[in-house]
């Protein structure tokens, strides 16, 4: 990044305070670099507002010459870059700090300055200095992050569910779900899901911004374009048989002009397996209605196996969904629980050189030990890669028929499948 331009770090401030103007301006930057409609000033406060319950810090990179004739102010900013902190579930019940980045954009006229390979690169060792060990994204573009140390932690799909005569589900019935009035997950939703998150591996803890969605308090078309409530949502709750509330549902219809009629969930927590399929029995048994869509769901979603035509069920779009970086090797093993002792030597690769060496895993007892050695390794990957494995996202076998590990000792690759292996199927239910 040439001395054309400056880097600026600040809190999303509110109205009358000082860096209010900026905060705005920001806002207006992200939008036009996702493509989406000029914000009201209402509709911004109301995202200022949710960004300081998560405590991000927004970065922008501005131009210090004079901008071209007509062209933008120099106080908006060509490049942005959102972050805070939130938990991250690595397996086994276990939470650690996680570095959550979004946000991202460079505008067009300033792409290929080195502007996106600043901000990140600076971004990452404040993380690591200030103790964190991981950092999340997701991306929307796959090719930019691998250069960054970022993997893909855990997938997604879409899916389309037949709720007509043919939908039965095997299984016996636990508990009750209640139609509520949506503002309750304002309160609800928070709590429902910490308890999923627990013992979910790869589910990051929400920001404030998603209560506020699947409530219905905000994401509606408003009144010019403000993003105030959004009538159309509607609620479900899961009550366990001892009356305590561990599910939630919400959704939408899909208007009757949608053939077959169609209702469209906006988010499924359940702390719980009874509590999943009860709330998928709710949304089968709904009249007038034959079919039900979720864009946001795991790869290996057990609805299907639990119904008796599983055909019921059609995936489409797999997709990346978690990126991680790890920041610091030693840190972030040593943070997680491994089902499965033994000893690998790892020569990690890592580009913006926060955590690059030879290491030895050792594991005792679930528990890691990881030490700088000048041992022959076992593997050879890069930081992406280790990224990618850490929650076993994907078999290291698959990695090394892609050239992407060098198994200098056979066998290595399957122990590491059987080390970085977590209780579940990894899966982060939060986008950001």
């Amino acid at each position: 990044m040439s001395g054309d331009y400056q880097i600026r770090r600040f809190e999303p401030a509110a109205k009358n305070e000082p860096d209010y103007d900026a905060a705005v301006a920001w806002s207006r930057a992200v939008a036009f670099g996702f493509h989406e409609e000029s914000k009201s000033e209402t509709r911004i406060d109301r995202g200022l507002a949710m960004s300081r319950a998560d405590h991000s810090v927004f970065t922008g990179v501005y131009q210090t010459s004079e901008p071209a004739a007509y062209s933008l102010s120099a106080e908006v900013p060509v490049a942005t870059f959102a972050t805070w902190r939130k938990t991250l579930n690595v397996g086994f019940g276990k939470l650690v700090d996680a570095h959550l980045i979004s946000a991202v954009t460079v505008r067009t006229s300033h792409r290929r300055r080195g502007l996106l390979r600043q901000m990140m690169s600076e971004d990452l060792a404040l993380a690591k200095d200030d103790g964190v060990a991981i950092a999340a994204l997701t991306a929307s573009e796959a090719s930019i992050y691998g250069r960054f140390g970022f993997g893909v932690a855990t997938s997604e799909q879409s899916i389309t569910v037949d709720t007509s005569a043919r939908f039965k589900l095997n299984h016996a019935p636990e508990g009750t779900v209640e139609v509520a009035d949506p503002k309750i997950l304002l309160d609800l939703a928070p709590q429902i899901f910490e308890q999923q998150h627990r013992h979910l591996p790869g589910s990051i803890d929400r920001q404030e911004s998603y209560r506020q969605y699947v409530s219905g308090s905000v994401g509606g078309d408003g009144a010019d374009g403000d993003g105030g409530p959004d009538a159309k949502i509607k609620a479900a709750l899961h009550y366990a048989s001892n009356g305590d509330v561990d599910g939630y549902v919400s959704y939408k219809f899909g208007g009757w002009e949608t053939e077959p009629a169609t209702m469209e969930i906006v988010d499924l927590v359940a702390a719980n397996s009874a509590a999943y399929l009860e709330l998928w029995q709710y949304l089968g048994a709904i009249d007038l209605v034959e079919r039900v869509k979720w864009s946001g769901v795991s790869v290996d979603n057990p609805l299907t196996w639990a119904l008796e035509d599983p055909r019921c069920v059609k995936g489409s779009d797999p997709r990346d969904m978690l990126w991680l970086r790890i920041l610091d090797i030693q840190k972030a093993l040593e943070e997680r629980q491994f089902p499965a002792d033994g000893t690998l030597v790892l020569k990690v690769r890592d580009a913006l050189g926060l955590t690059p060496g030879t290491f030895s895993l050792d594991v005792r007892e679930g528990h890691a030990t990881v030490t700088a050695t000048d041992a022959a390794p076992d593997l050879e990957l890069d930081i992406s890669v280790l990224s990618s494995i850490y929650l076993g996202a994907v078999h290291p076998a698959s990695l090394v028929a892609a050239g992407r590990i060098q198994e200098n000792q056979q066998g290595a690759a399957f122990l590491a499948a059987q080390m970085f292996a977590v209780e579940r199927p990894a899966f982060c239910p939060t986008h950001f």
